[in-house]
């Protein structure tokens, strides 16, 4: 278990997202799903991951036709990332989160999609992307001190 980097380091000194686009309805080829990472949602089950508030979440299918997150970022800290989990907020209130693993060296910039569930739409006000929790390749473990507020319904199957 790595040690936890100091909470009080903003979001932004870390990662900057220049794009957050829910689309409840995507039309695309296969073949451009090739290297996405699966987004994650609640889950009633004890399968999947713990999120950052402990809840219990599952990847849904990214699919033709099934809703998906569109999510570009950039790492703009001093160290390698491996794993960046994402809250879709609207309004104050979470809507979904998203985790992505890979390798995210400085200055990479990340343009990738997840799969959602249809219960997160219709959404009618404007929404974006807050990193929650982010893994290091050094062990080290960074954490949202300004978390938005925990929605049960999130977890909700």
């Amino acid at each position: 278990m790595g040690t936890a980097a100091p909470a009080a380091v903003p979001s932004t000194a870390l990662i900057h997202v220049s794009h957050c686009s829910p689309n409840s309805n995507v039309k695309q080829a296969q073949s451009a799903l090739s290297g996405y990472g699966n987004g994650y949602y609640g889950s009633a089950t004890n399968t999947g991951w713990a999120d950052v508030y402990g809840g219990m979440y599952y990847a849904p299918p990214i699919t033709t036709v099934n809703p998906e997150l569109g999510i570009d970022f950039k790492n703009v800290s001093p160290k390698t990332m491996t794993t960046i989990e994402f809250g879709l907020i609207t309004n104050g209130r979470l809507l979904a989160e998203v985790r992505d693993t890979g390798s995210f060296t400085t200055g990479a910039e990340i343009k990738h999609k997840y799969g959602l569930k249809n219960s997160v739409f219709p959404i009618v006000t404007p929404v974006h992307c807050v990193p929650l929790r982010i893994t290091f390749a050094d062990g080290t473990k960074w954490r949202n001190s300004n978390l938005p507020p925990r929605d049960q319904k999130v977890y909700q199957p």
